[in-house]
C-alpha cells in the first residue's frame, strides 16, 4: 500500500436490525428510506439528512456516502450516495479503535487481562525501562506517554503515516513499541494510532505463541469471528493486517453502514445482543467514562464533553452522548437516553468537519429524550 492508494480516494437488544420496508432507488441510483416513528417524523428526518448529501458550496460537508439512523433499535432513516448501498463495505479509519476496545473488553472479561496491570510488551520489560510501568487503562485512555506524532507537522513526517505506509509498515507494532516516552505514563492525553497497534500486538501474543505471520493473523481472526462477528452479527467486518500478521486495529477495518450501526447498538445496549452479554456492562461504562487526562475522551471512545479535542459537539447535545469517530468524518454516534444510534460515513476534509458536526448535532437534537 502506498500513499497514493491510502489517501487517493479523497484522502479516498440487537438481533438483525429491524428494517422498515424496502429502500426505494431513484433513477440516479440514490437509495433512500425515511420511515420515521412516533418520536420523529419521516419528513423531518429527510430535511435533516438530505443536506448531508448536498454538493453546493454553501453547505459543503464533503462527500457523504451513507447515513443510517436507528431509534429504539429500528431503522428510521437510511440514505446512500449513488454507487453505494447496504452491501458497500466502507473504511473505518479510527472507528476501528472502538472495535479494538470491545475486543479487549472480551479478553478482560475472560480474565486474560486486568485494567491496572502493566501492558505485557516484551520490549518494555528490561530493567529501568519506564515504559514497563504503562498500564492497560492508560493505553485505552490514550495516556501512555509514548512519543507519537499522529497529525503534527508535515503529513509525510507523521508517525501515523510512517507506520501505515512508510518504514514502519512491515511491522507496525514494533515501530510503535520502539518509541520512547514523551511524558510520564498517565500524565497527559496524546491521541495516536500507535497505542492501538501495540494493544493489537498484545492481544495476538495472548492468542498464540507463534511468530509466523499467518499463525498470528489466523489466531486473531478466529477470535474476532467467534467472539465478535458471530455473536453480534457483524458479517461484513473485515480487519486488515500488516506483513507480520498484526491486526491494524487503529485505523483499517471495513464494514457496511448497517454493521457500523450494530456496533453502536451493542454499546447502547450495555454490551448485550438479545439475551447475550457480549461484553460486560461495566466495560461499556469504563469505555464511556471521562478519562483523567481528557474529559472528552473515554477508553477508545469520544465523549460529548469539553476536552482536549472537539470530536463531537459538546453543549449541543447531552453529555452522555458518545461516539466512535474516524478520519474524514466517519461517525458512529450513540445517545443512550435518546435510544439513538447515528452512522455517517464518507470523505470530509478538516476544513469541512465543523459544518458536518453541526449537521449531525441537529439530527441528534431532533430526537426527544425519553
Amino acid at each position: 500500500m502506498n500513499i497514493k492508494t491510502l489517501f487517493g480516494c479523497g484522502l479516498s437488544c440487537l438481533l438483525p436490525l429491524t428494517l422498515v420496508g424496502a429502500a426505494p432507488v431513484s433513477g440516479d441510483g440514490v437509495i433512500a428510506r425515511y420511515a420515521g416513528d412516533l418520536a420523529v417524523s419521516a419528513g423531518s428526518l429527510r430535511d435533516l439528512v438530505e443536506p448531508l448529501f448536498a454538493k453546493d458550496a454553501g453547505t459543503a460537508m464533503g462527500e457523504t456516502r451513507a447515513v443510517l439512523i436507528l431509534h429504539d433499535g429500528k431503522v428510521i432513516a437510511e440514505r446512500y450516495a449513488p454507487g453505494f448501498g447496504p452491501d458497500s463495505k466502507m473504511l473505518s479509519w479510527s472507528v476501528a479503535k472502538t472495535v479494538t476496545a470491545v475486543l479487549i473488553g472480551i479478553m478482560e472479561s475472560d480474565g486474560r487481562l486486568a485494567l491496572d496491570d502493566r501492558v505485557p510488551v516484551p520490549a518494555w520489560v528490561q530493567r529501568g525501562d519506564p515504559r514497563g510501568d504503562i498500564t492497560l487503562r492508560q493505553m485505552l485512555n490514550m495516556a501512555s506517554g509514548i512519543a507519537h506524532k499522529e497529525k503534527e507537522g508535515p503529513l509525510e513526517q507523521t508517525d501515523a503515516l510512517r507506520m501505515l505506509v512508510g518504514d514502519g509498515a512491515a511491522d507496525m507494532a514494533r515501530y510503535a513499541e520502539a518509541k520512547p516516552l514523551a511524558r510520564p505514563p498517565g500524565s497527559a492525553f496524546l491521541y495516536n494510532s500507535a497505542t492501538t497497534l501495540i494493544l493489537c500486538d498484545m492481544m495476538t501474543h495472548l492468542l498464540t505463541d507463534s511468530d509466523r505471520p499467518a499463525d498470528r493473523r489466523n489466531a486473531m481472526m478466529r477470535f474476532v469471528e467467534q467472539r465478535l462477528i458471530d455473536q453480534v452479527g457483524l458479517a461484513s467486518l473485515t480487519p486488515e493486517f500488516d506483513a507480520r500478521g498484526t491486526m491494524i486495529g487503529g485505523a483499517m477495518m471495513h464494514m457496511t453502514a448497517r454493521d457500523y450501526a450494530k456496533l453502536g447498538e451493542l454499546l447502547r445496549n450495555h454490551g448485550r445482543v438479545g439475551g447475550r452479554q457480549i461484553i460486560p456492562d461495566r466495560w461499556v461504562r469504563f469505555m464511556t467514562t471521562p478519562s483523567p487526562t481528557n474529559q472528552g475522551y473515554g477508553a477508545h471512545v469520544w465523549l460529548n464533553r469539553p476536552g482536549a479535542e472537539a470530536a463531537l459537539f459538546p453543549g449541543r447535545a447531552l453529555p452522555s452522548v458518545f461516539g466512535a469517530v474516524g478520519l474524514q468524518g466517519q461517525y458512529v454516534i450513540v445517545s443512550p437516553r435518546q435510544h439513538l444510534t447515528l452512522v455517517r460515513l464518507g470523505v470530509t476534509s478538516d476544513a469541512d468537519l465543523p459544518a458536518l458536526r453541526d449537521a449531525l448535532a441537529r439530527i441528534v437534537q431532533r430526537v426527544p429524550v425519553s
